[in-house]
């Protein structure tokens, strides 16, 4: 399955029956996780918190086809992208395992991932640069297979979008 989590609204379809979904963030009442862990302790794998965040990181753990859209905002992901992926925590368990010398989180049935990460705005060199850090280490938490970064105006989001799911 194909996921576009997109930070705007995309004036976008698709016609490859029902395997994209499409979700607007903008739209959405995602609050900040307040670092209970109650979703490591109390209802493992479920958030504690009752909003639309819930109805979102199944789509992210069963996907393995993932594009983040996202403006950049001080060299990291803009306040609902981030938001949300912090959101995501359940689909990470407590237990910890060693990758590569680092420790990491184990997974909950989460699909090894295909992520494309596509960045939009008035980005500088340094952001870039930063951004490309951060993604690096985020990859090896959020199971991603291989990836790749894109750096773009907002004018060719739909474009990008739509040329990077064919």
């Amino acid at each position: 399955m194909n996921l576009v989590l997109s930070d705007k609204y995309l004036h976008l379809t698709f016609n490859d029956e029902g395997n994209t979904k499409l979700i607007d963030l903008s739209s959405l009442k995602i609050s900040n996780c307040v670092g209970c862990y109650g979703c490591w302790t109390k209802t493992p794998g479920k958030c504690v918190i009752r909003d639309d965040a819930v109805k979102v990181y199944p789509y992210i753990a069963k996907s393995d086809r993932v594009l983040y859209v996202s403006r950049i905002c001080y060299g990291s992901y803009d306040t609902i992208m981030k938001t949300m992926l912090e959101r995501a925590i359940p689909i990470q368990q407590a237990f910890i395992r060693l990758l590569n010398g680092e420790t990491h989180h184990i997974q909950r049935d989460v699909a090894l991932k295909n992520a494309i990460i596509i960045a939009y705005g008035e980005i500088g060199e340094d952001e870039k640069n930063i951004f490309i850090k951060l993604i690096e280490r985020n990859a090896k938490n959020m199971n991603f297979k291989k990836y790749k970064v894109l750096f773009i105006a907002e004018d060719e989001l739909e474009e990008t979008i739509k040329r990077e799911l064919d």
